[in-house]
This record gives C-alpha cells, sequence and structure tokens, in this order.
C-alpha cells in the first residue's frame, strides 16, 4: 500500500496543473501567434500597402468585384492571403499568413468616388512593379501619395469641354432641333459651374446639387421656351443634366448584385435611384414653376436630322465622356472604338432583333472587347469598358418616364421607367455572357 501511494505521488508530480496551457514549444497559444505576427516587419509594411492601395483606387472608379479580386491578386502575389469587401462607403480588409488561421482586420471609411482613369492607369502600372520586384512596398506606397496629389491630365476647360460636348452630343443623339442642341450645350456649361461651386462650398451643397442643377436647367428649358416656342424643353433640360445621371451607377448596382455582392450593389442602385429622383423633382418643378406663371406653347418640330450628322453627335458624345473619365491621351482611340464597337452593335442588333436584345449584344460585344484588350495590353480594364457600358446605361430612359409620368403620361412614363431597369439586366447578362466566352483577368 505505502508503495502504491508513493508511486501516485510520483505521477501526480510529473503532472501539469489544471488550467495551464501547454508551452510555446508543443503548441502556440493565440498570444504567441499575435506577437509573432506584429513582429513581421514585412507582414506589417504589406498590409499598410494594401490598405492604401484600396482605399486610393476606390476613389478612382473600380466596381466592388473587380477591385476585391485585384486586391485578392496583390496580396497573394505579395505571399499573404487576404479577404476583402467593398462598399461605396468603406472597405472591410482582414489579411493573414500562410498556413494563418488568426486573421488581422482593418475597417477604412471611403468617401464617394468619381471617376479618373488617368489615376487607375497609374496604379496598375506601379501595381505590376511591385509584383515584378522593380519596386519595394514602401517606395510603392510613396508613389500611390504622388498619383493622389497629381492633378487630373486634363484641366478645367477641358473638364467643362466634356459636359459641352457631352450635352451637345446627347441632344443630337436623341433627335433635337439645332436650337435645342445649341441650348443644350451652353445649359450644360452652367451646369458646370454650379458643379464647381458644390465642390468648392463642401458636402451640404453637394448633396443638394441633383436637385439644384435639375431645376435650373428645367427653369431656363421652359423659360426659354416662351420666346422659342420650337424647342423642346424636355431635351434641353435632359441634355443639360444628362452627364450627371446616375445612370451607369444604377446598372452597376444591378450588375454587382447579379454576381452576388449584394451588399455593394444594393447601395450603389438605391444610391444611383435616390439621386434620379432628387433630378426628376428639380427638373419637374424648374419646367413647373414656368408652367404656374406663363402659358408654354407645344409646337412639334421636325428635325430632318440625317444618318451621317447623328453619327457626327455620336463621335462628339464619345469624345465627352473620354473627357469626363479623365483618360490618358495614349488610350483615346481604345476608348473610343470601344464604344464605337458597343453602340454599333446595339443599332445592327436592334434593327435584325429587339432593342433589349440589341442592348445584351452591345453588352457582350464590349465585354468581349475590353477582356481582349487587358489580354493584349495589361491594363485596367475599366479604362474601356465603363465608358463603353456607359454609352448603353439606362439613366436617362427612367428620367424621361418620369417626366412624361408627371405630366400626365402615366402609362408610358412607368413603361420607360421600368425599361431602365430591363436595360440594367440586359447589360448585367451580356457582361456575365462575355466573360463566360473570354475569362477576364483580374484588373481594376
Amino acid at each position: 500500500m505505502a508503495k502504491r501511494t508513493k508511486s501516485l505521488s510520483k505521477s501526480r508530480k510529473g503532472q501539469k496543473p489544471a488550467g495551464k496551457s501547454p508551452s510555446n514549444k508543443d503548441s502556440p497559444s493565440l498570444g504567441s501567434q499575435s506577437r509573432r505576427i506584429t513582429d513581421d516587419p514585412t507582414y506589417e509594411e504589406a498590409c499598410r500597402f494594401i490598405i492604401r492601395l484600396g482605399t486610393a483606387v476606390h476613389g478612382y472608379g473600380p466596381s466592388a468585384a473587380r477591385l476585391e479580386s485585384f486586391l485578392n491578386r496583390v496580396t497573394d502575389a505579395l505571399g499573404y492571403n487576404g479577404v476583402f469587401r467593398s462598399t461605396p462607403s468603406e472597405i472591410t480588409f482582414a489579411f493573414s499568413q500562410r498556413d494563418q488561421l488568426w486573421q488581422r482586420t482593418h475597417i477604412a471609411p471611403v468617401p464617394v468616388g468619381g471617376y479618373n482613369m488617368a489615376k487607375l492607369a497609374y496604379v496598375g502600372d506601379l501595381v505590376d512593379k511591385v509584383v515584378s520586384g522593380s519596386l519595394t512596398l514602401n517606395q510603392a506606397t510613396l508613389r500611390l501619395d504622388e498619383i493622389d496629389r497629381m492633378p487630373s491630365p486634363w484641366g478645367v476647360l477641358t473638364y467643362a469641354l466634356s459636359f459641352f460636348l457631352v450635352g451637345i452630343g446627347f441632344s443630337g443623339l436623341i433627335q433635337g432641333n439645332l436650337w435645342d442642341i445649341g441650348l443644350s450645350g451652353l445649359l450644360s456649361l452652367a451646369v458646370y459651374l454650379l458643379v464647381v461651386l458644390a465642390d468648392r462650398r463642401g458636402e451640404r451643397f453637394s448633396d443638394a446639387l441633383p436637385f439644384v442643377s435639375a431645376y435650373f436647367a428645367g427653369f431656363c428649358a421652359a423659360g426659354i421656351k416662351l420666346f422659342l416656342p420650337e424647342v423642346n424643353d424636355s431635351v434641353i433640360t435632359l441634355s443639360a443634366i444628362v452627364i450627371l445621371i446616375p445612370g451607369f451607377a444604377v446598372s452597376a448596382g444591378i450588375i454587382e448584385i447579379v454576381e452576388n455582392h449584394v451588399v455593394a450593389g444594393s447601395a450603389r442602385l438605391m444610391g444611383g435611384l435616390v439621386y434620379l429622383i432628387k433630378q426628376f423633382t428639380g427638373a419637374w418643378l424648374g419646367m413647373a414653376t414656368i408652367g404656374l406663371l406663363w402659358t408654354t406653347e407645344t409646337t412639334v418640330i421636325d428635325t430632318g436630322s440625317s444618318e451621317i450628322d447623328t453619327w457626327v453627335f455620336i463621335a462628339l458624345l464619345f469624345l465627352g465622356l473620354c473627357f469626363a473619365y479623365q483618360t490618358l491621351l495614349r488610350d483615346f482611340i481604345w476608348v473610343i472604338i470601344s464604344c464605337a464597337l458597343s453602340y454599333g452593335g446595339v443599332i445592327i442588333s436592334s434593327t435584325l432583333l429587339s432593342a433589349d436584345l440589341g442592348t445584351l449584344f452591345g453588352a457582350v460585344i464590349a465585354g468581349m472587347f475590353a477582356n481582349t484588350w487587358v489580354r493584349l495590353t495589361g491594363r485596367p480594364t475599366s479604362i474601356v469598358l465603363i465608358p463603353a457600358i456607359t454609352v448603353l446605361v439606362s439613366g436617362s430612359i427612367g428620367f424621361r418616364g418620369l417626366i412624361d409620368a408627371a405630366s400626365g403620361q402615366t402609362d408610358q412614363g412607368m413603361d420607360q421607367f421600368m425599361q431602365m431597369f430591363i436595360v440594367a439586366l440586359a447589360i448585367s447578362a451580356g457582361l456575365l455572357i462575355s466573360n463566360t466566352i473570354l475569362r477576364p483577368k483580374a484588373t481594376l
């Protein structure tokens, strides 16, 4: 019995007390893993670079799907794992090392971005140098800051010219007469001045910009109609603010929802619809203000524009989009070719089939051209794809539908408004088909 007690005491003496974790040598604890991650300077530098890269690129215009896949590719090339979720207001970053379970998470709020294809191209070239080892992460981070501070390649006058070109190009495209085209260009310049004023006055005036600009355009167009009954005030109003109409945002939101990016797509879609409703309210009230004070005369004018004239206005519209999206001069020819192919696909297939299938076919052509161009050049896809999709988007259809509904043509107006969503779904389906035929590279 004594021997047995002695042997039990020896065995208990060799045991480790309950509740104590095993030594780091046998099984590392969560705390030791976190310390080891934190102590890796390369990992720290890579995380900071990816966060800086994501927040910078978010403001240049890529979709959530492209931004997330691009960040995944860069993180994987640096030798780490990453999970990313992008929305219009914030980006969630989650990093981990190879064979590491625990992640480091960072949530970065981002402002509402615009479109800058030049800076997007510069960032694409920068990342290629980082992946190839030509630049260190520290050098790349400094270069990102330089790109962010760069002025746009096209100055103030050229950006104003983009409003003018898009205004007259769109007015000519929807068969406005010469008075409509000229007045659309002039009012587009006035809308540009309101945009500049909104940028200088801050966020409060920026929120009111869609209403104020549309009210101004509608009021001026209806007022001009008192002296020139032959003008179409609806065409002038729509053409003057068309560059601000969020048709691409609506279409991009539906595309992201179809691609299973529900949160980002829903936010983008709802933001576009709210912006569109603000514009409609402003335009309707602007024209109604003149209507309450004076009686306008409705006159139908035969425009008599030829097919050659239409293609001239289309070319002006394409050129205006290049300036508006801050496209580099070396990419102009590719953007114009992409826009021409997508629009030509719509015209041809609409004539042979139907309008909805025409939009589908145009989106397929735009997507395949963009994917082919990226494979040949390695440049960001958005440079040629976003302008081509903008040519196809449906925001102006929805805006005209709301105007028709407000003027008493309820059935026709609601049909046009619903057509906006049908066109957006056709664009989404066309891009999915093009990506299935020719798999895209993970670029911006």
